[in-house]
């Protein structure tokens, strides 16, 4: 879903300046009034182009990885902190760039495992589960903030679609190779009737998650 700064307006370069009538310094205390806050409305004080005014935000639970591969739940506006300064950038070598893209997409994959293991043991909200909406809502914000954020999010979108196709459910690649493994060890294929009816429950599964997803982007906050 989106953000409760996107839902409200709230724009690049824009600066805070107080939280809840309080004049504040530095981004750390946003955090920890927000915190203090336990989800109540948070109205900052705006800063944009020589205009100053008052916006009330809502702020939404998340689900946030941590390092060690679980999760926590804090409440968010949606907002991060800038710098006052252009950070120096590097051009990388290919050998360097091929390990920094391994471990990104290898972060990826291992977040998105312990995500659907917090998932099915109830650990997050199933509303961390986004569908075609949530998909396109994010897409244009990313679009909007620009090419390298907007290539960024694809990136971790169809590292995300690549692991999923390969679950072993029927239907998709993950349940073609196990179909492949089951040949390889009893020397013979299933025969057309059980393939399927494998088949069928296979898609059955995925219209299922499909909907479950669509629901998500419909109903949850």
């Amino acid at each position: 879903s989106r953000s409760a700064a996107f839902e409200a307006g709230l724009k690049e370069r824009d600066m805070i300046l107080a939280v809840n009538g309080a004049q504040i310094y530095g981004f750390a205390q946003i955090v920890e009034k927000v915190k203090a806050a336990k989800g109540a409305s948070t109205t900052l004080t705006v800063t944009r182009q020589g205009q100053v005014f008052d916006v009330t935000l809502a702020p939404k639970l998340v689900d946030l990885p941590k390092a060690d591969g679980g999760f926590e739940q804090r409440w968010l506006l949606g907002i991060t902190g800038g710098l006052a300064f252009e950070p120096m950038t590097r051009r990388t070598g290919p050998f360097e760039g091929i390990g920094l893209a391994s471990f990104a997409t290898w972060r990826i994959i291992t977040t998105n495992l312990s995500g659907i293991g917090h998932l099915l043991t109830g650990a997050i909200s199933s509303c961390n589960i986004s569908g075609p909406i949530g998909i396109a809502q994010v897409s244009g914000a990313m679009a909007r903030k620009g090419p390298l954020d907007f290539l960024r999010f694809l990136a971790i979108l169809s590292t995300a679609i690549g692991l999923m196709n390969l679950f072993p459910i029927p239907v998709l690649d993950g349940g073609h190779l196990v179909m492949l493994g089951y040949e390889a060890v009893v020397r013979r294929k299933p025969s057309a009737k059980l393939m399927g009816a494998i088949m069928r429950i296979g898609l059955i599964i995925l219209l299922a998650l499909m909907a479950f997803a669509f629901s998500n982007d419909l109903f949850c906050p």
